[in-house]
């Protein structure tokens, strides 16, 4: 079956746009053939920065003919009627028409055979609308053209063949660019134009003209000289994903070439070094694996074969990475000459947002919530108050101007050289953490505590002004701060009620019992979302936060671990039936009767039936068992208490009519009923649950 081969050729494309500029183009693409009734058996698609490419092949030559039917009006239908039918279904005259019996009368019908196009036809019609609309995050107009490109379109490659036969260009043209064969190659080492015939012509002759155009290849043509390169040197290459995808993206054939700089550099911490390199230069930085220090080289990627082997290009990549780490040097040789208390105080004069004042009195705040949160986590409260206080201070600081990304890991590094404790220094560095699903949390008590009072304090506070996330927008990522705490809490097993920790934050702040109502809602929809990556069901986590008064983090997760665990059992399964049959009967009655009828004491004197005596001795044992079991945290003994309600929750259902003629032995037995739903209750909210 034929193929098609799709470039779109411009001025270079921004690094970090080629990746969803290529989904984007394979997408628009393949979603319009197959709308146009042209489906197809595999696509493909790839950026440089100068081109996006797309392949699709396994498609057929021409869309299916289509037949169409429209039915018409009524025989002996007014003549408008008709004269409007035979406009819409084009026809010249009513002969044409079939006649169509109907239980309603006779009706005229149009067919109409509709000849499919051809895949050249559909696609030519389709492009030039999916290059306009291209849903670029920044476009451009070039010169007087219409066009709004990412940079200036200059030409389209668009052929359509199978294996056997010469390929044809899918002719279309858009603002003077039109449509052929030719596309062309590196910019400086073979920027002649290239006439290409198919997919796998295509990319042997991009190769030849020094165009490597998978990204994927060029990464690994990256990684693996750079690491040659390191190992001949006697060094090991920082692998940087990030990085390597970003230098992928700015290369079209790939060069590493090493450079070295200064032994002195390397008094500045080796996160300054890696992060002024990265930044600047987007270059690699490489360590001693004997003493897994930073060594004083780098590696750079070329996007050229230089005649004298790139030593040009190294000594300029030097010269300028020489002066920024003379900056560095400069900033933290600066910021050393200050102690980070001293620097703490200009955050008074900082604004965190106007209505939650200055960052000086965030961190009081932090401060006082850490002290409070650290008998909990297990730190000494004096540490924990200090690394608040002491935490924020290298915001103020010239290297976390000039880096913002090396915040906390600056602080930490000049509180250890102002020997303060360590847990103190590496408070400044974690709590900040998890920034992200892939990040790790604190593990220290005073780092939690820390962590902890900072994600808090901004959750209550932005609570507290009505500033919460919308459905599309969370400009103050409280999203990432709810999940932040409940990972910490979870992962490192803590005990940390939220009601009780955040009700004094809020203090006597308006609607203050609503809001804190709100936010434990929010940080329970947060835990649904942890839990379900994790493999747990949404609904169990319902059923859990339904008993209400349910903030202990640990506590829900390990009744959620053994809720489902028991309804994975045949136990668990058929109590959860009989549950829902007995909750189906009390809510009709319920409705007859009023909600809480049911509520109160069973009489035993009205237990008549073998069955009924045995499912309430059952409930009041297991209900016993189940209690203790929940105080002691127990919960897998508590699902297996009550599990030994299955066999008497079904005996009583095969033997025992519940609405029986006699009205006392129906109120007490709806009675018995209502005892089993407060059973569960002791666990979960089962109607909660689904499935």
């Amino acid at each position: 079956m034929p193929d098609l081969l799709i470039e779109l050729f411009s001025e270079e494309i921004p690094a970090r746009m080629q990746a969803k500029a290529a989904d984007d183009l394979q997408r628009l693409v393949t979603n319009a053939l197959v709308d146009a009734g042209l489906p197809y058996e595999g696509a493909k698609a790839f950026a440089t920065p100068r081109r996006l490419a797309l392949t699709v092949h396994g498609l057929p030559a021409r869309q299916p003919d289509r037949r169409e039917e429209r039915k018409g009006p009524r025989v002996g239908a007014p003549e408008q009627a008709l004269a409007g039918f035979l406009k819409a279904a084009g026809l010249s005259s009513m002969e044409e028409a079939r006649i169509q019996q109907d239980p309603k009368g006779d009706f005229y019908i149009a067919v109409t055979e509709k000849p499919g196009r051809t895949t050249q036809e559909v696609v030519a019609d389709m492009m030039p609308g999916i290059i306009r609309a291209f849903p670029w995050p920044k476009s451009m107009r070039s010169g007087t053209s219409e066009l709004r490109w990412v940079r200036p379109l200059q030409s389209i490659l668009c052929l359509f063949g199978s294996l056997h036969e010469d390929p044809e260009i899918v002719r279309f043209e858009i603002d003077g660019i039109a449509s052929g064969d030719t596309t062309y190659g590196h910019r400086f080492l073979a920027p002649g134009a290239i006439q290409v015939r198919r997919f796998e012509d295509y990319v042997a002759k991009l190769d030849i003209s020094k165009v490597v155009l998978d990204p994927e290849r060029r990464k690994d043509m990256i990684l693996t000289d750079a690491k040659a390169l390191a190992f001949a040197a006697g060094l090991e290459l920082v692998e940087d994903a990030a990085l390597l995808d970003e230098v992928a993206g700015l290369v079209e054939w790939p060069v590493v070439l090493m450079g070295s700089f200064d032994e002195d550099f390397l008094k500045v911490p080796d996160e300054v070094i890696r992060t002024t390199i990265r930044v600047n230069q987007k270059c690699f930085v490489l360590r001693d694996p004997k003493t897994g220090e930073l060594a004083n080289r780098f590696l750079l990627v070329s996007n050229i074969e230089a005649k004298d082997g790139g030593a040009a290009i190294v000594a300029g990549n030097q010269r300028v990475v020489r002066a920024r780490l003379s900056d560095a040097r400069f900033f933290w040789a600066t910021d050393r000459k200050v102690k980070l208390e001293e620097r703490a105080k200009k955050l008074d004069s900082i604004t965190f947002h106007e209505k939650l004042g200055t960052q000086g009195q965030r961190v009081e705040r932090i401060a006082r919530l850490a002290r409070e949160l650290a008998p909990l986590v297990g730190a000494d409260p004096a540490e924990a108050e200090t690394a608040a206080k002491l935490a924020k201070a290298d915001l103020v600081t010239e290297t976390v101007g000039e880096f913002p990304e090396l915040q906390g890991l600056v602080g930490r590094y000049l509180l250890s050289l102002e020997r303060y404790p360590m847990a103190v220094a590496k408070a400044s560095e974690d709590h900040y953490k998890p920034q992200g699903p892939g990040d790790r949390v604190p593990r220290e008590p005073v780092s939690i505590a820390v962590a902890l009072a900072d994600k808090i304090d901004t959750l209550v506070g932005f609570w507290t002004i009505d500033e919460k996330p919308t459905g599309s927008k969370d400009p103050y990522a409280l999203r990432r701060a709810a999940l932040g705490v409940i990972r910490i809490v979870l992962e490192n097993n803590l005990r940390v009620p939220l009601a009780r920790q955040l009700t004094p934050v809020f203090g006597g702040a308006d609607g203050a019992a609503d809001k804190l109502a709100d936010l434990i809602a929010f940080f329970a929809d947060r835990l649904k979302v942890q839990l379900r990556e994790q493999g747990a069901r949404h609904d169990l986590v319902d059923a859990v936060f339904g008993l209400g008064n349910q903030d202990d983090l640990v506590l829900i997760a390990r009744r959620i671990d053994a809720l489902g665990k028991f309804l994975d059992t045949d136990d668990g399964r058929n109590l959860l039936a009989g549950y829902r049959r007995a909750a189906n009967i009390l809510k009709a009655e319920e409705k007859k009767d009023g909600e809480g009828t049911f509520d109160k004491s069973v009489n035993p004197n009205f237990l008549t039936e073998e069955a009924e005596k045995g499912l309430h001795a059952a409930i009041e044992k297991v209900s016993a068992d189940v209690a203790v079991a929940v105080e002691k945290e127990d919960f897998t003994a508590a699902m297996k208490a009550l599990s030994r309600l299955r066999v008497p929750v079904d005996d009583f259902f095969d033997t025992v009519t519940v609405n029986a003629d006699d009205v006392k032995l129906r109120l007490n037995r709806l009675r018995l009923l209502a005892s089993l739903r407060a059973a569960t209750r002791r666990i979960a909210d089962f109607s909660r649950i689904e499935g």
